[in-house]
């Protein structure tokens, strides 16, 4: 061949190869050009780069094209091994030219051969490349629904290439995408489905280009105070109005369906946030209907104070509309050839349902997603373990296979609060194998070394009521030095292990037990005596001053540990804890959300005296608290109740919800740190 070369198929290295194909045809490819029979390149004047196989197939690779635009006489769909076997042999061609010119070189000064040093990789945008390179790439269909969805707005978050990091990446709401090969739009690599790779690679492109640097950039869709509230939310709020002074008690079919098609409005409108709250809200008086334990009253409480908060917060000038409503992401994204690593598994029981939330990192979009199924328990039967649920299948594989392994699927989809959907049809198209060394391999923040620095981070963000709701968004892998003690509370029936991070940050490790899964405290005790553990995955908190890691699974001698799905009854005698320390403050504001849940699980219309006089006593205990604002906002819920003013009770319910709702996050998260 000619000494020419083509720098972009030279830039694609394995773990490239791999994303635009799979890791079974790059390795086949790669032993046949290792063993001689892989196809000859030559290259043309105009750039394409063309090879006949050993087999009679023959390769084009055209520039300017990623390898899905190349033609093989095989007629495999999509990019086949020959395709890939061209760009090895073409890279291994180039490489021995080059080590032969070296030499060359060499003898010519009688001078050893020079280091072979590669040059860096540029650091580039593909915000640089206008909209006709754009077009040519990924075709005029691509970016004209790339348009429509920017008509819609959206959010990304950029991490922009650098020396140390060449490799720009588009984190869009439901999808990553990759740029590995500098001014190639066409190699670019994501994890959304084939038939939206286009339209996801224009999203990104338009993302650098308008970030000028910034990490964070929202595009397009209607913004600022003249975009209005969309009547389908102020729906919804007279709705939960209604709900409120009748009460989960009186609350009928008629009100239910209308909640029902509002919610359907309100994800048509893509407000996914709000049509969280009412599909949720739902779920509660559907419990309540069945007299299922799902029913909480306090649960719906904080759910008719998060909607309350989420239209007041998008009422606000200047407020971050997209992320209180929802409105910038995708309801649903295909991925494709999505590559997972399990980080355990929580059961959850009732007496009629059992359920389980498997947790899933998502490394090449910095996230963590959760898939979720449920049981009913059989009328006549015996409530199942977490251990007999370890058997249960979900996509054709173990429920405890999937929690402690890499998963790979070509059917799955990903909701825009970060929920994972597996094909049920498509069996063989989702793959497990062993876990490995994949928790140690995750990038910052789903792995964290120093949980100080990551709770640093999370200072002044937005309370929990208008923050995106995001499933799992406190799960993550921690790295750990040391652990110091395990202990058990037999009154809370909470252990909690003192643990170290792998800076030395204190953490406690708390777990409380569940019938649904009776094994799991003596199998947490255990495995942390063993003194193996190198890693715990866990949701991450702040609470009454201490770091507190509630844990999904551990690491320990290499094994993927996940306690929820362990055998046992819990008889294990633990070392007892010393008594909790009294936190007046949180019992008197958990109080107050109890009176809130008890008016609205009654209605304001049909208060009892035992509920306004609970509501005067936490108001006065909060005063003497220091909580005087709080206090304030109750006495006038109780004064509107008492007075029959419908209306003001209701306004005035919604204003003590919010306040008490936020107080207890912000105590939590505070108490202890001045």
């Amino acid at each position: 061949m000619t000494a020419a070369t083509r720098p972009d198929l030279l830039a694609l290295d394995a773990g490239t190869l791999a994303a635009l194909a799979n890791r079974g045809l790059v390795k086949r490819a790669a032993r046949e050009v290792a063993a001689g029979d892989g196809p000859v390149p030559v290259l043309d004047p105009d750039g394409t780069l063309r090879g006949t196989c050993p087999d009679g197939n023959v390769v084009a690779l055209p520039p300017g094209t990623g390898l899905d635009g190349g033609s093989c006489t095989c007629g495999a769909p999509g990019v086949c091994r020959h395709r890939i076997a061209l760009v090895l042999a073409h890279q291994g061609a180039a490489a021995d030219a080059t080590s032969e010119a070296a030499s060359d070189a060499a003898a010519a000064s009688e001078g050893p051969a020079p280091t072979d040093r590669p040059a860096p990789a540029p650091v580039w945008s593909p915000g640089e490349l206008d909209d006709e390179a754009l077009t040519a790439a990924v075709g005029a269909r691509a970016v004209a629904a790339a348009r429509r969805t920017l008509e819609r707005g959206y959010r990304a978050r950029l991490h922009h290439a650098c020396p140390d990091d060449p490799q720009p990446v588009a984190e869009l709401a439901a999808c990553t995408v990759r740029f590995p090969v500098p001014g190639e739009l066409g190699f670019a690599v994501t994890d959304a489905a084939q038939e939206r790779r286009g339209e996801v690679i224009a999203l990104a492109v338009w993302a650098f280009r308008a970030a000028e640097g910034r990490p964070d950039v929202t595009l397009g869709g209607a913004s600022g105070p003249d975009a209005g509230i969309p009547p389908a939310l102020d729906t919804a709020l007279d709705l939960a109005r209604e709900l409120l002074l009748d009460g989960a008690v009186h609350a009928g079919p008629v009100l239910t369906a209308g909640l029902h098609r509002v919610r359907g409005e309100l994800a048509d409108r893509s407000l996914h946030w709000p049509a969280g709250v009412l599909a949720d809200l739902i779920g509660q008086l559907d419990a309540y209907a069945a007299r299922a334990a799902d029913h909480r009253p306090e649960e719906l409480a904080l759910l008719l104070a998060e909607l309350h908060a989420r239209q007041r917060a998008a009422a606000h000038p200047g407020s971050a509309r997209s992320e209180v409503l929802g409105i910038r992401e995708a309801a649903e994204t295909p991925l494709r050839r999505v590559r997972l690593t399990a980080l355990g598994c929580r059961i959850r029981g009732t007496a009629t349902t059992r359920s389980a939330e498997l947790f899933l990192a998502h490394p090449s979009a910095g996230a963590v997603l959760v898939l979720r199924r449920s049981w009913d328990v059989p009328a006549d039967g015996r409530p199942p373990t977490g251990h007999a649920l370890a058997a249960r299948r979900i996509a054709g594989h173990r429920l405890d296979a999937l929690a402690t392994g890499n998963v790979v699927s070509e059917s799955a989809v990903r909701s825009a609060a970060r929920e994972l959907g597996l094909g049920r049809g498509r069996i063989a198209a989702t793959t497990v194998t062993p876990v490995g060394s994949s928790w140690t391999d995750l990038p910052a923040p789903l792995l964290l070394t120093d949980l100080d620095a990551h709770l640093r981070t999370l200072d002044g963000r937005p309370p929990r009521l208008i923050r995106p709701r995001i499933a799992a968004e406190s799960l993550h892998v921690v790295r750990l030095s040391a652990v110091e003690e395990v202990r058990y509370d037999a009154g809370e029936q909470r252990l909690e292990a003192a643990v170290r991070d792998a800076v030395g940050n204190p953490a406690t490790v708390a777990a409380t037990h569940d019938p649904a899964c009776p094994g799991a405290l003596d199998a947490l005790a255990a495995v942390l005596g063993t003194g193996t553990v190198t890693h715990v995955s866990a949701t991450v908190r702040r609470t009454a001053g201490r770091t507190v890691l509630e844990p999904a699974a551990l690491l320990a001698g290499g094994t993927v540990v996940v306690p929820d799905l362990a055998p046992g009854a819990g008889s294990a005698v633990l070392a007892p804890a010393a008594p909790p320390v009294a936190d007046p403050i949180a019992a008197d504001l958990a109080e107050a959300l109890v009176a809130l849940a008890e008016l609205a699980h009654r209605g304001l219309r049909h208060p009892d005296t035992a509920t306004l006089a609970r509501l005067d006593r936490t108001a006065d205990r909060l005063d003497r608290g220091g909580l005087a604002a709080t206090a304030e906002l109750l006495r006038a819920l109780a004064r509107a109740v008492r007075a029959g003013d419908p209306e003001a009770a209701a306004r005035a319910w919604a204003d003590s919800a919010v306040r008490v709702a936020v107080a207890v996050e912000a105590h939590r998260e505070t108490v202890g740190r001045m």
